[in-house]
């Protein structure tokens, strides 16, 4: 499925970071959407419609904050190596975009550096749909409205979907404010000593809670459709729709969410199909990042309520 694009990861499980990369064969039609409101991101300004440069080499998802974007330095020499890159004249610079999550605080301050970028790219196959605590979701977590030390493990999200020649896939790093919720419901998030979820929206929503800046969903969706990159940057900006549908809160002040696209070109496609698709196949990426997700394996178990309570008084 999608065997234009090869996708890596390199898992840094000592320190709790990671960087996954998405190489297309050569280029791809790009597009990105940011909806956060404290990103972390390299080269989004390219893919605004007016910019001249129209396709990309590389999508980078990383751990590390703005640290963690040195990986994509890395992703760059690879590329260099390939002699692949957007063609200047004399030399093809690689087009490489990307934005990091926050996870300095999951296990050791860390992030993956230029070598980890490289690495990530040596490891990129074909088909390759793995899940797990991997790449740039080794050290994600979710609902850390009360801080990071009750927030809830999560792997990489992946979803795909396949109808007659055309074909999709959103992959995406969760590591979000807010819980994972489906047909709005909760189901994943900090919970109490009864086991009952704690319900980051709602505390959210009783103001004066000192939240750290400490979030961010990431994603790339990769696509054989034939698109412009005006039609790309529309259907990042949708996916976004699916974001509010499966985290709550969502695009908060404290998250840099952001979406990018990437697409092959190689089969025609009636557009609106795909607006209707994204938005649900993003949903179904982020909770799928929390199946499975067992209690003895997140970072903390349950939350005392109590400690809520010390907070209001």
């Amino acid at each position: 499925m999608l065997d234009y694009f090869k996708i890596g990861h390199y898992s840094d499980n000592e320190n709790g970071t990671g960087v996954t990369v998405i190489l297309p064969k050569k280029d791809a039609i790009a597009g990105v959407s940011v909806r956060g409101y404290s990103p972390a991101t390299r080269e989004t300004e390219l893919l605004r419609d007016d910019k001249t440069v129209q396709k990309v080499n590389a999508v980078v998802l990383s751990g590390g904050s703005a640290f963690g974007l040195e990986s994509d330095c890395g992703v760059v020499d690879y590329l260099r190596e390939q002699n692949i890159g957007f063609d200047t004249g004399k030399f093809n610079v690689p087009i490489v975009v990307g934005a990091s999550i926050y996870d300095l605080e999951y296990k050791n301050f860390s992030y993956p550096d230029k070598t980890a970028g490289y690495l990530a790219c040596k490891n990129a196959k074909k088909d390759n749909f793995e899940t797990g605590s991997i790449g740039g979701s080794t050290g994600a977590t979710i609902s850390k409205v009360l801080g990071s030390q009750y927030a809830v493990k999560t792997n990489l999200g992946v979803s795909t979907f396949k109808l007659n020649d055309i074909e999709i896939a959103v992959i995406t790093v969760v590591n979000a404010l807010g819980d994972v919720v489906k047909n709005g419901e909760i189901i994943a998030g900090a919970k109490k000593e009864n086991g009952e979820y704690v319900d980051c929206k709602k505390i959210f929503s009783m103001g004066s809670i000192p939240v750290k800046k400490t979030n961010t969903t990431i994603g790339c969706i990769i696509t054989n459709a034939k698109l412009t990159k005006q039609q790309a940057n529309i259907l990042c900006s949708l996916a976004h729709d699916g974001y509010a549908t499966s985290l709550s809160p969502s695009h908060t002040l404290f998250d840099g969410d952001c979406m990018f696209l990437m697409s092959s070109c190689e089969k025609e496609i009636e557009f609106n199909m795909l607006t209707a698709i994204i938005p649900d196949l993003t949903s179904q990426s982020i909770q799928s990042s929390v199946e499975g997700i067992k209690e003895n394996e997140t970072k903390v178990n349950g939350i005392m309520f109590k400690a809520i309570q010390k907070m209001f008084k």
